[in-house]
């Protein structure tokens, strides 16, 4: 690699940490609780202060329009385990807009909404003459965020980065069995709860990441209480896959796309394919991936450094790696490693079953199922990449518990306007989920954007994806009757 070209692509590296710390500092203002009593129109509350209603609510610290408060919820809606959390939530003071509430979610699992509302604000500014915008701190998230250090300390904002099973376990304890109330099912039950205390009979609810994943899981819990969704960077309903298998083989398309946007001369899949079988490092890599294209959708550079590292110089690679994991920092207020593994082992279906299977029964079937795995399933990665994942190996240890019910297999959606949306460079949640979770919309329209990776709202250079919000989320309502 000639001096010029490695700069820019030091550089880009540098900005992809930057671009990242940057996303989650927006995350670390606190939302203030104000006193109480101190309600104001704009919170557009019921008016009560029961337990339905938000409190504490005063203007929102740096956010001018919205106004902060708290919904307090049961730790565990059985009542069998006594305790509340308060949540905080952020609304916009236009209490009477003509469409109603526009609650937007957060990804993760693990991020905070409320710090994000000015941000998302912006963004959404052509609709929210017709919106009343609404943002919450999903439980353990923010301010009351599950607080776990070793592991956070190890796995920052990265969902792939494999933290050691002492921190995973050290975590678990910490928490204690209430870890167990943390899963998306509480987290749709507390939803429907701010609906309530909104005064709203139905929310258009745009999720970004995970926040996809929540949002139709409320819609199918309560299919008469959505009125549109936006599903932005789609995890289908199903959640996400622990191995990872739509992910893998898009990584040969995402970099040979990106290879031929930027002129490059080389083959980054079979480049890839040959780095993983000589340093058998898949994991760390596919983290690289997943975590650069947030700056730089083209993944430019990093072709270089897979042609280098196949020809037996990995220095590049490595340094890349190790740049990429040092700006994937953040704290738990940021984004939660405690929540993001109570939620993910909770929900998850992994090769071993879910969370009430029995913990020294995991390892031997997760072996088997790494033997079973074919070429054709995971290359230009291989089984030992798809079975070391952090997503997955976080769940490996942890331990025993019951798991709440998922609904059936691809239920349908409701008979409501849903937009699909997504980039081609996405690797995150790849374009595979979004056409699965399309299949399941009666009503779906998809919009890909070409270039783009993940989270097209926030983060796509084109205005193609925001301008298919805007549209659709303006346009009448033909919707058809709401079925379960």
């Amino acid at each position: 690699m000639d001096t010029r070209r490695r700069r820019r692509h030091t550089g880009a590296l540098v900005g992809a940490a930057a671009l990242l710390a940057a996303a989650l500092v927006a995350c670390t203002g606190q939302a203030g609780t104000g006193t109480a009593g101190s309600g104001s129109a704009g919170a557009g509350t019921t008016g009560t202060t029961g337990a339905g209603a938000l409190t504490d609510r005063a203007p929102c610290p740096g956010s001018t329009g919205f106004t902060c408060g708290t919904l307090t919820v049961p730790l565990d809606r059985t009542g069998e385990r006594p305790g509340q959390l308060r949540l905080k939530v952020a609304v916009a003071g236009n209490a009477h807009a003509p469409r109603g509430d526009l609650l937007f979610l957060a990804g993760g699992p693990g991020q905070p909404g409320v710090p994000l509302v000015s941000r998302i604000a912006q963004r959404l500014a052509p609709v929210l003459g017709q919106y009343r915008l609404v943002m919450v701190d999903q439980r353990g998230t923010g301010a009351g965020a599950l607080r776990c250090p070793a592991l956070q300390d190890q796995m920052g904002s990265s969902d792939l980065a494999v933290p050691t099973a002492q921190a995973v376990t050290d975590c678990a304890d910490a928490l204690g069995p209430d870890r167990r109330f943390y899963g998306t099912a509480d987290t749709v039950a507390d939803i429907d709860q701010l609906r309530e205390a909104l005064g709203a009979d139905r929310l258009t609810v745009d999720g970004v990441s995970y926040g996809t994943f929540v949002a139709e899981r409320y819609a199918l819990a309560h299919p008469d209480r959505v009125a549109r969704l936006v599903l932005d960077s789609v995890v289908p309903q199903q959640g996400y896959d622990p191995l990872d298998l739509a992910a893998l083989p898009a990584a040969a398309r995402v970099l040979t796309d990106g290879c031929h946007a930027d002129g490059c001369t080389t083959d980054p899949a079979a480049d890839l394919a040959a780095v993983v079988a000589r340093y058998h490092d898949g994991p760390a890599v596919l983290d690289l991936l997943t975590s650069y294209e947030f700056v730089d959708p083209d993944y430019r550079g990093i072709p270089e450094a897979l042609h280098q590292a196949a020809q037996g110089h990995p220095e590049q690679l490595q340094q890349d790696i190790a740049t990429t994991h040092q700006g994937d920092a953040a704290t738990a207020d940021q984004l939660s490693q405690g929540l993001h593994a109570a939620a993910l082992c909770a929900d998850g279906r992994f090769p071993w079953g879910g969370a009430d299977t029995a913990v020294p029964d995991r390892a031997a079937a997760l072996d088997r199922a790494r033997q079973q795995l074919t070429a054709a399933q995971t290359w230009p990665f291989d089984a030992a990449t798809a079975t070391g994942l952090g997503s997955l190996l976080s769940c490996l240890p942890w331990p025993q518990e019951a798991v709440p019910a998922a609904p059936p297999a691809q239920q349908a959606l409701p008979r409501v306007p849903v937009l699909l949306l997504g980039g081609d460079r996405d690797l995150s949640t790849p374009l595979e989920w979004l056409h699965q979770e399309a299949a399941s919309a009666p009503l779906g329209q998809v919009v890909v954007v070409p270039g783009a990776a993940h989270s097209v709202q926030s983060h796509a250079t084109s205005d193609v994806g925001r301008q298919a919000v805007y549209d659709f989320l303006l346009a009448p309502d033909r919707s058809g009757p709401v079925t379960g």
